[in-house]
């Protein structure tokens, strides 16, 4: 019989509090940081003399890659451990942002977009997920997970302004070159979530095809996969494109750095909520209702009058269902399957979420450069928010024969 159980990784000693910090705080660093590349786009495409497109399609691959390498990181973390792969993620991210810093046409952005997506797939939450599931016990499991999306919140709270107060007073490019500092400021925290996970003491441990082949046979866990992509769509969009959304709307630049600090201070809030929340309800209905919210939000900004306070408080709403979804979409992976192949089975539905960011983002500049306005994007968001809730409602959430035998 195998098992998808594992003991606590090989860092023997830390407490479950100590990796949590350490997975936290690269995850919230690494993803704030990624977040304000959308801080970018107006300057850059300005200096460059380019058009939208060719930013949005750089940040669009840019979040393929991360979920590609998320795949591919997760495995290898699963199998040798997470220290390793997040220290190639932290030097990729770094060598992504010089290559932005020493950019002359469009193909140099889309080379940064390559670095910067290998990058946070290779140390971002899927690797990160995989590392607090194995280290929690299975009752604290969805709340110590929540962990990481709040401290991805605290990491977009933080990033937005941080990164602004260092464009305006050094430059767009003096700033990253301080963005680049920061985060070579995280490699001691690699020694923290590294560790070899080991399987039970005399449990057969699953293979890499057989879990996948166990996976892709399990409905529920396709109904989780492509509804994520939507979840990807919406954060992608409106993180990159608000900054230029602001500006085709006539107001500062400030209301984006105020709207999307906003929704970090928001997805701080309902990311724990959404942790606690398994306690009493489903995950596929906690995420039904996360996707129904967003809809409302999204018809907030086509009827509502398009200024400052109005944007930044539908941005807080937004951020209550921001990644609220991470939690409880890892939880139901790990109450599927186990944490054996944690970060790798999670990598995978988070591979589908950065393929519905590499849409959104496309999409969203394309259609803006066409009509010179982001309403359709509006109405695709609304849309896919009612195809998500209509995929995550018939989830059952059980775990696999497997898993039920060996319980």
């Amino acid at each position: 019989m195998t098992t998808s159980s594992t003991e606590p990784q090989e860092r023997a000693g830390l407490p479950l509090w100590a990796v949590i910090a350490a997975a936290g705080l690269i995850v919230g660093t690494t993803a704030g940081l990624r977040q304000v590349v959308g801080l970018y786009l107006p300057p850059v495409t300005k200096s460059l003399g380019v058009g939208v497109e060719p930013f949005s399609t750089s940040m669009a691959v840019a979040n393929l890659m991360w979920g590609v390498g998320g795949v591919v990181a997760g495995a290898v973390a699963d199998r040798y451990g997470a220290g390793r792969v997040t220290l190639l993620g932290l030097i990729a991210i770094i060598v992504g942002y010089y290559i932005l810093y020493t950019a002359q046409t469009g193909p140099d952005l889309m080379w940064s977009g390559i670095s910067l997506g290998v990058g946070v797939g290779a140390c971002g939450i899927s690797v990160m997920v995989g590392v607090v599931g194995r280290a929690a016990p299975p009752a604290r499991r969805t709340a110590a997970i929540a962990a990481l999306g709040m401290a991805s919140g605290i990491g977009n709270f933080v990033a937005f302004p941080y990164t602004h107060l260092l464009m305006e007073a050094m430059g767009w490019r003096g700033s990253i070159l301080a963005v680049m500092a920061t985060l070579a400021l995280l490699l001691p925290c690699v020694w923290l979530v590294s560790g070899k996970p080991r399987p039970m003491a005399g449990v057969k441990p699953q293979a890499f095809g057989e879990a996948f082949r166990e996976a892709f046979r399990l409905p529920s866990y396709w109904l989780l996969v492509v509804g994520y992509s939507v979840c990807g769509f919406h954060v992608a969009f409106y993180s990159v494109h608000l900054p230029a959304y602001i500006a085709s709307l006539g107001l500062p630049t400030s209301v984006a750095v105020w709207a999307l600090t906003a929704v970090g201070v928001a997805n701080i809030i309902g990311t724990y909520i959404a942790g606690q929340s398994s306690r009493y309800i489903e995950k596929r209905l906690a995420l039904t209702i996360i996707y129904l919210a967003r809809c409302f939000v999204f018809l907030g900004l086509l009827y509502l009058p398009p200024d400052g306070p109005t944007i930044v408080v539908l941005s807080s709403i937004l951020g209550l269902f921001w990644l609220a979804t991470i939690p409880l979409t890892s939880g139901l992976v790990a109450t599927f399957f186990g944490t054996a192949w944690l970060s790798m089975l999670f990598g995978f539905v988070l591979l589908s979420h950065q393929a519905g960011s590499f849409v959104g983002v496309w999409l969203a500049g394309v259609l803006f450069d066409m009509t010179k306005s982001y309403d359709a994007m509006w109405w695709i968001s609304i849309g896919l928010s009612l195809f998500a809730a209509l995929l995550h409602w018939p989830i059952r959430e059980r775990p696999v024969a497997r898993i039920a035998a060996e319980a």
